[in-house]
């Protein structure tokens, strides 16, 4: 299966709601937009979750360029996917590589996000390009984290680092970028224990990890990964903005995608948080996660309300 029909696999809860309300929204060849319309446009937009301000320029974009007018749902349909493609644009923000030595990516989230499984992912995605990958199982309070991580190290043939439960996971932090080094690895994923964003000792400690792997290598984590659940709606967005905030993140890995129809909270987070996405989980295998390209998620997200339009009424 290609990356577009994962994408759209992902997204099949979304696509399905968005099926069945736009269906409604055009029972006939055309519809006239007038304020009736929009407020049942409106309507169908939130139950996607892409936020207030998102669904607000949307529905005024289509007032201003169709009010009074007939149009079809292919005019519609049309419509949605310039402004979305439009307010989902994102520099390409595929992981920024070391120029030399491992590249230390650290990922973190609250617990119950799918952040290890995200990881393994990652380690799959690595592999699938030629790259050797050390993991640093820093989630050190919950021995069923590194136990987990540790069998996706054995099932995927990755190097690891463990700690005894309850050391400090700034010291495995520290082993592992040790050990990529020492290894020549590519590169070095380094686990951090979920933790609710209002915990700030606990935020406090992922400063101190960033610190341990800037002993051996000053300019990493290349890259600081945020593991959000897509389930949970519009609460990612504040946990984004908390994270950020103690570590600097540098992207969104959107996880369970394939398990919401609120995909498109993807668009709350990127309107009002401004870190990139840069890849979403839209399946349990360690294959399942996509490199986040807008035009692409746009056209998965419609691609069965697109094929609706196109069968005879």
């Amino acid at each position: 299966m290609g990356l577009f029909d994962k994408l759209k696999q992902g997204l099949a809860k979304t696509g399905r709601l968005l099926k069945t309300d736009v269906r409604d929204l055009f029972k006939s060849e055309g519809r006239l937009i007038d304020d009736a319309f929009l407020d049942e446009m409106r309507a169908v937009l939130f139950k996607t979750d892409m936020g207030y301000e998102a669904v607000e320029q949307i529905v005024n974009e289509v007032a201003t360029d169709y009010r009074g007018r007939v149009v079809t749902l292919e005019q519609m349909l049309a419509s949605w996917r310039e402004q979305l493609k439009s307010l989902l644009a994102q520099d390409e923000a595929p992981i920024r590589f070391a120029a030399s030595g491992p590249t230390v990516i650290m990922v973190c989230g609250v617990n119950g996000t799918g952040k290890t499984t995200t990881i393994a992912k990652l380690a799959s995605v690595f592999q699938s390009q030629g790259k050797s990958v050390v993991l640093g199982a820093g989630d050190t309070f919950r021995a069923a984290a590194v136990e987990q991580l540790t069998i996706w190290a054995n099932r995927l043939g990755t190097d690891i680092v463990t700690g005894e439960q309850g050391s400090h996971p700034a010291s495995v932090a520290y082993r592992a970028v040790a050990r990529a080094i020492e290894t020549g690895a590519d590169v070095c994923i380094v686990d951090t224990a979920g933790r609710l964003q209002t915990q700030k000792n606990l935020m406090a400690e992922l400063t101190k990890i960033q610190e341990s792997i800037r002993k051996q290598i000053p300019e990493a984590p290349h890259e600081v990964l945020l593991v959000l659940d897509a389930t949970t709606g519009q609460n990612g967005i504040s946990q984004a903005s908390k994270f950020t905030e103690a570590v600097n993140c540098t992207g969104i890995v959107l996880a369970k995608l394939d398990g919401t129809a609120k995909g498109g909270v993807v668009v709350a987070i990127r309107q009002q948080v401004g870190l990139p996405v840069k890849f979403v989980g839209v399946g349990e295998k360690p294959e399942d996660l996509a490199q986040f390209v807008p035009e692409d998620f746009v056209n998965a997200l419609f691609a069965d309300v697109s094929a609706d339009a196109s069968q005879p009424r």
